[in-house]
C-alpha cells in the first residue's frame, strides 16, 4: 500500500524544512562574526572557516530539497524568525564572551541537527516521493553533527582560555585523565 501525505501534514513538513533553512542562514551569519573574533588563532579560524563553506554548500542543498519537496511558499515558524532576531542582537552586541558566543553557536548547530533528523524521521513514515526529496538532507545532517562535535574541542580551548588566559593541556595525559574523570562520574551515577 502505498502511503500518501495529506496537505496538513505536507504543510507541516514544509515549515519545519524553513525553520532548518532560516537555521542554516543564521549559522552562517554567526561563522561570518565569529571568524574576525578568532583570526588570531589560526586552527579556530581555519575550522570556523571550514565550516563556513560547508554550511553555505548545506543551504544549497537545502534549497533544493525545499523545491524538489514543493514546499516553498511556506515560510518559517513566527517563533523560529524571533529567535534568530534575538540571537542575531546578542551575536552583534558585547553582552556575550566569544566562548559564550561560540557555544551558542554550537547550541543551534545542534538545534539544526535535530530539525534535519526529524525530517528525515517524518520521511520514513510517509510516502516514496517524500523521501526521495528529502533524501539530500542526509548529508546536510551529517555534515553538521560533524561540526558540533569539532566544536567541542574549539569550546574547550576558548572556554579554558577565558577561565584562565591559557590554553587546556591537550596532552595524551591531560585526555587519559579526561577519560578517567568521566569513567569516575558515571560509576559515581551508578552508586546512587
Amino acid at each position: 500500500m502505498v502511503a500518501t501525505l495529506d496537505d496538513t501534514k505536507r504543510r507541516a513538513i514544509a515549515m519545519e524544512l524553513a525553520d532548518l533553512k532560516a537555521l542554516q542562514e543564521l549559522l552562517i551569519s554567526n561563522e561570518e562574526k565569529l571568524i574576525p573574533s578568532v583570526s588570531s588563532d589560526k586552527e579556530i579560524s581555519d575550522r570556523l572557516n571550514d565550516f563556513l563553506r560547508d554550511d553555505r554548500q548545506n543551504l544549497t542543498v537545502i534549497n533544493e530539497v525545499i523545491a524538489k519537496f514543493g514546499g516553498g511558499s511556506v515560510g518559517h515558524r513566527d517563533t523560529t524568525g524571533q529567535y534568530v532576531e534575538q540571537v542575531n542582537r546578542l551575536m552583534d552586541g558585547n553582552e556575550l564572551s566569544l566562548y559564550q558566543k561560540v557555544s551558542a553557536h554550537e547550541r543551534i548547530k545542534h538545534q539544526a541537527v535535530m530539525t534535519g533528523l526529524i525530517i528525515h524521521k517524518a520521511s520514513q513514515v510517509t510516502g516514496e516521493d517524500v523521501k526521495d526529496a528529502i533524501a539530500p538532507l542526509n548529508q546536510v545532517n551529517f555534515e553538521n553533527r560533524a561540526h558540533q562535535e569539532q566544536m567541542k574541542g574549539i569550546l574547550e580551548v576558548l572556554g579554558t582560555r577565558e577561565l584562565t588566559g591559557k590554553d587546556p593541556d591537550q596532552s595524551v595525559w591531560a585526555r587519559t585523565q579526561d577519560a578517567v574523570a568521566a569513567l569516575r562520574g558515571v560509576f559515581d551515577g551508578l552508586t546512587k
